[in-house]
């Protein structure tokens, strides 16, 4: 096998992975490794690692179940399946092998309920969630349940109670800002998801009602945030970092929906991507210096 082949099938294995999609969610497991433990160490590379194969697992899984519905959308045609660069029974052989992967290193360094959990996430994913949204544009907000999991993932393999508030908050931070972060997706794709056979919001709602929709989860994202500045967060530094760009993003929309009558989705998805990204990392630099 030539390198260019080998290049490519490394290629189309991360694709199934979606490792860019992926690699956040391992930093939002190790973002609750941190909070408990108050250091990453060795072990905190061996959660991400293991999560990360993991989600790689779900969306290799993912690829195998809608590569029929991929085909018929323009964004997701040329993805491994659709274009024709590997069969269904391959994709579905990297899943196996990524989540096998994944489990051995959960297995080997924490305790058993940290693959558990993993898994309930895998299946909440791809059990529940894909199938749900076939018959119903709503799916999205049970669906966002897969968002607060990976930090009770990094929690819970610490050794932390799954009933503690701390990361409970953390977790239904992450669980309402799945919601908006899906109807900007469908502002941007939802002609797309139609062409599909998706049931879509915009067979109910105009742009502009989905548009205030999203702001309003988009106010009730910023709201958790401010509860985990105020109330999980010790750093001053860190907590005014933080509530400065809460306070920007919320800014920044109001202004674009009230005044200027109009939300700037793509940029808007953006922000508040970036809001999912700085939390985590706000949380760990914090839990690492005060904690």
């Amino acid at each position: 096998m030539s390198k260019q082949s080998i290049g490519n099938t490394i290629k189309i294995i991360l694709q199934l992975g979606k490792a860019r999609i992926s690699l956040p969610i391992a930093l939002s497991a190790l973002t609750g490794y941190a909070m408990y433990t108050g250091h990453i160490g060795e072990a905190g590379l061996y959660l991400s690692l293991g999560v990360f194969l993991m989600s790689c697992s779900s969306s290799a899984i993912n690829h195998w179940q809608e590569h029929a519905i991929d085909a018929k959308m323009p964004r997701t045609k040329d993805r491994p399946i659709p274009s024709g660069k590997i069969t269904p029974g391959f994709a579905l052989a990297v899943a196996l092998a990524y989540f096998a992967a994944g489990a051995i290193v959960l297995t080997l360094h924490f305790p058993v309920v940290a693959l558990i959990a993993s898994i309930v996430t895998l299946i909440s994913y791809n059990g529940f969630y894909t199938p749900l949204k076939k018959y119903t544009a709503f799916a999205v907000v049970p669906g966002s349940l897969v968002g607060a999991l990976p930090p009770y993932i990094g929690w819970l393999a610490a050794g932390g109670d799954l009933l503690d508030p701390t990361i409970f908050l953390v977790a239904i931070f992450f669980f309402i800002g799945q919601i908006p972060h899906f109807w900007l997706l469908l502002l941007m794709f939802g002609k797309q998801y139609k062409l599909a056979g998706y049931p879509s919001l915009n067979d109910l709602f105009s742009d502009n009602q989905i548009k205030r929709l999203s702001y309003t989860w988009i106010l009730s994202t910023i709201a958790a945030a401010l509860v985990i500045a105020l109330q999980v967060l010790i750093g001053r530094t860190v907590i005014f970092i933080l509530l400065f760009y809460i306070f920007y993003l919320l800014f920044s929309t109001t202004t674009q929906l009230l005044v200027k009558k109009n939300l700037s989705v793509r940029p808007t998805f953006f922000k508040l991507n970036f809001l999912y990204l700085f939390m985590m990392i706000a949380i760990i630099v914090d839990s690492l210096f005060h904690r």
